[in-house]
C-alpha cells in the first residue's frame, strides 16, 4: 500500500554530460525503517539523495511524500517537507561557531539582532538527549572530523527533520564513532524518524538497516529485506561478480631498511603540546608496516612530518640512508617516495584541473612530458588513458574530466593509480580505501600487496581495524603522539590492538592511565 511509504523517488533519471548516473531508479523508503544505500563508487547513490535534497532536479520522474507528489526546487524546499541530509563531504563553513553552523538559514531574529539564547537552549537539548556532544563556541576549523559530523547531524535535528538522509556518515569516522552513530540512527528509527542510509560498509548496512537498495552503474538492482540476506549476496549484487573479503598474501620478506626514522618530534597545530614526542620504528623493502590509532593521536602530524608537509622540530627522517628531514616535497618525491594522503582534497587532488592534468602533476617535468619546457599533450593524454584504463577509473568524459566532478572513490583511485605507477620506493598510503567500496577495497588492497611483494616499502596509516589486521605484516599503536607498542597481526586481536588505541595498556611496562 502506497500510503506505506513516507518518501516514494519513481522512475527517476538524471543525466551529465557523458553519463547517466542515474537510470530509471524507483526507491521506496517506509516509514520509520532505517534504508541502505548500496553500490559502488560511481554508480549513482549520492546523486539519488542529491535529486530528493533539492540540489539536482532530475529529468525523469516523479517524487512523493505520504503519496502525493511533491516538488523539490532547492534544499529549502526539502527542509520544508522535512527531509535533512548530512552530506559526505561535510557543508559547513569553517570560521563559524558551531551554534552559527547549526542555525545558519533559520535564524531567529528581533529587530534585526540574532537571537542565539534560545537557539543554544536547543542545540545543548538536542545534543543531550542524542548524546551528540558537541560545543557550540568552537570553531568548525578546530574541531575534529568526528566532531563536524555531530554538527550536521544536528543541524538536521534543529531543523525538526523526519527524512535523514546519511550520505557515507561513517567514512570519516574513527571505530568507537562509528558505534556511537550506528545506535544514534536505532535511536531515531525508535522516534518514528526515517533513514536513508548511503554506504560501501557491508558490515554497518548488517548491523543497522532494515531493507537495502542496490544501484550497479546507475541503474536499479533490486531491494532486498536484511534479515534474509548475507554479506556476500549484497556484495555480489553491488559488484555483479563474487568478491572476496579478505586480502591473500604470501609470508612477508623484509629486505633492507627503506624508511628509518628517529626520535621524530613534531609541534602540534592545535594546541602548544607536540603531536609526535619522539617516534621512532624502520620500514623495510618487501613488508606493509600499519600506524594504528584513533584519529587525532598523531598520525596525521607523523605523516605530514615524513612526507614533508610538516616541519620537524626534533629527530630526523632517512630514506634509502639518505636523510631528508629538511627536504622539499619534490626532492623525497624524486628520491623514490610516493605518498596517498589522508585529504584526497586538500592534498591529493587539484580540483579544478582535468584528470590528465592531475595524473601527471609530480611528472610532468621529466622528458616523457615535456620537451623544451612545452607540455606534450598527446604524451600526457596516452598515459592518463593507460592510467585509467589500468586501475579502472571511471570519469565521464574520459581524460579531460574535471577532476570536481568525479565521484569521491574514483577520485581516490586516480590518486592510487599516479602514486603506485611511479614505482617507489616508499609509498605512504594514509587511509587508501576511505569512502570505497567492497570490490575498490579488494582491488587496492591488492596493489598494496602487489608493491610489498615486488620489494617495496609500504607505510600504512589506517583507522579500519579490519584493513589493519588484513594487510599488515606489523602494527604499530600510537596513542597521544607516541608508539605504545608493536605488533604481529598473526599473534594479536582487534581486542588487544582496541586497548592501546585507547591508551588502557602500553608494552613498555608503565600500566596506562584510564581517563
Amino acid at each position: 500500500m502506497a500510503e506505506d511509504y513516507v518518501i516514494e523517488m519513481l522512475h527517476i533519471t538524471k543525466e551529465f554530460p557523458g553519463i547517466k548516473a542515474n537510470d530509471d531508479i524507483t526507491l521506496q523508503l517506509k516509514r520509520g525503517e532505517i534504508h541502505a544505500l548500496l553500490g559502488e563508487n560511481g554508480a549513482g547513490k549520492s546523486t539519488l539523495m542529491s535529486v530528493l535534497f533539492g540540489l539536482y532536479q532530475a529529468e525523469e520522474g516523479i517524487i512523493k511524500k505520504d503519496g502525493k507528489e511533491v516538488a523539490i526546487k532547492d534544499p529549502n524546499d526539502a527542509n520544508r517537507l522535512g527531509i535533512g541530509m548530512v552530506h559526505q563531504h561535510f557543508k559547513l563553513v569553517e570560521c563559524f561557531t558551531v551554534l552559527d553552523n547549526i542555525i545558519l538559514g533559520v535564524e531567529d531574529t528581533k529587530h534585526g539582532f540574532l537571537q542565539k539564547d534560545e537557539a543554544r537552549k536547543k542545540v545543548l537539548a538536542l545534543s543531550e538527549k542524542y548524546g551528540l556532544r558537541v560545543d557550540p563556541d568552537a570553531l568548525v576549523s578546530d574541531i575534529s572530523v568526528g566532531m563536524q559530523q555531530r554538527v550536521e547531524i544536528l543541524k538536521m535535528l534543529y531543523r525538526d527533520n523526519e527524512i535523514l538522509i546519511f550520505d557515507e556518515p561513517t567514512a570519516v569516522l574513527t571505530p568507537q564513532e562509528i558505534d556511537e552513530l550506528m545506535e544514534i540512527m536505532k535511536g531515531f528509527k525508535e522516534e518514528g524518524k526515517s533513514i536513508l542510509f548511503i554506504t560501501h560498509k557491508l558490515a554497518e548496512i548488517m548491523a543497522v538497516s532494515d531493507r537495502c537498495t542496490v544501484l550497479r552503474k546507475g541503474k536499479y538492482m533490486g531491494t532486498v529485506d536484511i534479515a534474509s540476506t548475507t554479506q556476500e549476496e549484497l556484495s555480489k549484487m553491488m559488484v555483479g561478480r563474487d568478491v572476496k573479503l579478505t586480502a591473500d598474501k604470501k609470508p612477508c620478506e623484509a629486505g633492507d631498511t627503506i624508511l628509518s626514522v628517529k626520535d621524530l618530534v613534531i609541534p602540534s597545530r592545535t594546541h602548544s603540546n607536540n603531536a609526535v614526542k619522539g617516534v621512532s620504528f624502520d620500514v623495510h623493502a618487501g613488508e606493509i608496516v600499519c600506524v594504528a590509532g584513533i584519529e587525532g593521536n598523531g598520525q596525521t602530524e607523523l605523516v605530514y612530518g615524513i612526507t614533508g608537509l610538516e616541519k620537524v622540530t626534533g629527530g630526523s627522517v632517512y630514506l634509502k640512508g639518505k636523510d631528508i628531514t629538511h627536504a622539499p616535497i619534490r626532492e623525497r618525491s624524486k628520491d623514490g617516495m610516493s605518498h596517498i594522503p589522508e585529504d584526497r582534497h586538500k592534498h591529493g587532488l587539484v580540483l579544478d584541473y582535468t584528470l590528465e592534468q592531475n595524473l601527471v602533476l609530480q611528472r610532468y617535468w621529466e622528458d616523457e612530458f615535456q620537451r623544451g619546457g612545452v607540455i606534450r599533450a598527446d604524451k600526457v593524454r596516452k598515459y592518463a588513458y593507460d592510467l585509467i584504463d589500468r586501475f579502472d577509473v571511471r570519469s565521464g568524459q574520459g581524460a579531460v574530466t574535471v577532476a570536481r566532478s568525479m565521484s569521491g572513490g574514483n577520485q581516490q583511485k586516480a590518486i592510487i593509480a599516479r602514486e603506485i605507477d611511479k614505482q617507489p620506493d616508499l609509498l605512504v598510503a594514509v587511509q587508501p580505501t576511505r569512502g570505497l567500496d567492497v570490490g575498490a577495497i579488494e582491488y587496492i588492497h591488492g596493489q598494496l600487496i602487489k608493491e610489498r611483494d615486488q620489494g617495496r616499502a609500504v607505510l600504512l596509516v589506517s583507522l579500519e581495524l579490519d584493513e589493519v589486521m588484513n594487510l599488515s605484516d606489523r602494527i604499530l599503536v600510537m596513542y597521544e603522539g607516541e608508539i605504545v607498542g608493536e605488533f604481529d597481526p598473526k599473534q594479536t586481536t582487534v581486542e588487544e590492538l582496541g586497548l592501546y588505541m585507547a591508551g588502557a595498556k602500553r608494552q613498555d611496562g608503565k600500566e596506562a592511565r584510564v581517563s
